[in-house]
């Protein structure tokens, strides 16, 4: 199948054919302004399904709105028509057609362009208004106020706020894309050629899910993402949005600042850091222990733990508080000592090795720690369920 799309190097072309060529039953034609008017009538001859994407919404002149929204798109679909298979095309069309601006008229009078050329010919239409669309390899200052603040916050720019309780209306464009991918496979089907009847046929899309945000907690979104490097602190990413902004932002990062330090703590055992903490799932961390060294001798009352040694050879140990402290002996298996008194293991003991992989719950309740018993440091990453609070922090000393 053949795809024309012109805007190709524009933000929604760009993304859309990053999608398509990973098709092994798709011929992509780009067109953009490099692009000659003879390489576009060809491709318009050719193609079996045409996106057009190409258009102005910040022209230096008042005219370049309508020459390159409104003229451009009768101009394709008067080539379009003149054909013998008329294919499908697909209008890339903004709300701003509902309002009574030069923009948002350019845009009116190419939807009516492309209608006509619908009821003309009889070839299927397919009509999309956008809203404000974000997402990866949209221009600061040009494609959406998305853009522009996340280039600023993350280069510590100062930005502008008019309204800081103004509402836009987000769409992302994985979503716009997917949304655009599947009119192709409708394409594809026995009526998607053609529409039915003299009117032909005219589909307006509006594309799902929409994020309404205010200017305010957009820009604090973007500062905490900005932030994160110092408070490690991570959003709620359970949130679509807040998740999809997120991935966005990280775009805007100059190629040398995607690395950071983690700030360490040092001491004769070894060295410990901080890495990702959040109130949703709690915190994680590192440390490096050295050989022979104890790390623990604490327990919690409520805050849960998993160890999950990556480098090196440890014996972990666990005991519940209530119990006695005992003492292995040789020949005992692997979950420890009984109590004689109510058979229940004094001491549990776990040896593992960075080779495996091995994740140990630490329930509440149960002292541990963790002995580097290798010739090597012990590198072990640790989550536990709630962040470290100093004020409260439910870590009690108490040997196993």
């Amino acid at each position: 199948m053949r795809v024309l799309v012109t805007g190709s190097q524009g933000f929604i072309g760009r993304n859309l054919i990053a999608h398509l060529q990973r098709r092994d039953d798709i011929d992509i034609f780009g067109y953009d302004l490099a692009n000659t008017p003879e390489q576009l009538d060809a491709w318009l001859a050719q193609a079996d399904f045409v996106y057009h994407l190409a258009g102005v919404n910040r022209p230096h002149r008042e005219e370049e709105f309508f020459e390159g929204n409104t003229d451009f798109t009768r101009a394709i679909c008067q080539r379009l028509a003149r054909r013998a298979d008329p294919p499908p095309i697909l209008l890339s069309s903004s709300i701003q057609a509902e309002l009574d601006n030069p923009y948002g008229r350019s845009k009116r009078l190419a939807e009516e362009a492309v209608t006509d050329y619908a009821r003309e010919t009889g070839a299927r239409a397919i009509i999309y208004r956008l809203t404000n669309v974000f997402g990866k390899w949209s221009r600061p200052n040009y494609n959406t106020v998305v853009a522009t603040f996340c280039y600023n916050i993350a280069h510590d720019l100062p930005i502008t706020i008019s309204d800081p309780n103004r509402v836009v209306r987000l769409i992302h464009i994985d979503d716009v894309v997917r949304a655009f991918v599947s009119e192709l496979q409708k394409a594809r089907g026995p009526e998607g050629q053609k529409g039915s009847g003299p009117e032909g046929r005219v589909l307006w899309r509006r594309v799902e899910p929409e994020y309404p945000v205010t200017l305010g907690r957009l820009a604090e979104l973007i500062r905490s993402f900005r932030a994160m490097r110092q408070t490690l602190l991570t959003p709620d990413f359970s949130d679509p949005f807040v998740k999809k902004l997120y991935g966005m932002y990280l775009t805007y990062l100059d190629e040398d600042d995607f690395a950071y330090d983690l700030t360490q703590r040092c001491d004769e055992r070894g060295c410990l850091a901080e890495f990702m903490k959040s109130p949703h799932f709690g915190q994680i961390f590192v440390s490096r222990t050295k050989p022979g060294v104890t790390r623990g001798n604490h327990f919690h009352h409520t805050k849960a733990e998993k160890f999950l040694v990556l480098e090196g050879e440890a014996v972990i140990r666990f005991r519940k508080i209530q119990n006695a402290r005992g003492q292995r002996s040789e020949g005992q298996n692997a979950r420890g000592a009984e109590d004689q008194r109510g058979g229940e293991p004094e001491v549990i003991e776990y040896r593992v090795s960075g080779k495996d992989f091995r994740v140990l719950d630490i329930p509440p309740g149960y002292t541990h720690n963790i002995e580097n018993v290798g010739d090597t440091d012990v590198i072990t990453l640790f989550w536990a369920s709630e962040i470290f609070d100093p004020e409260a922090p439910d870590t009690y000393y108490e040997e196993v």
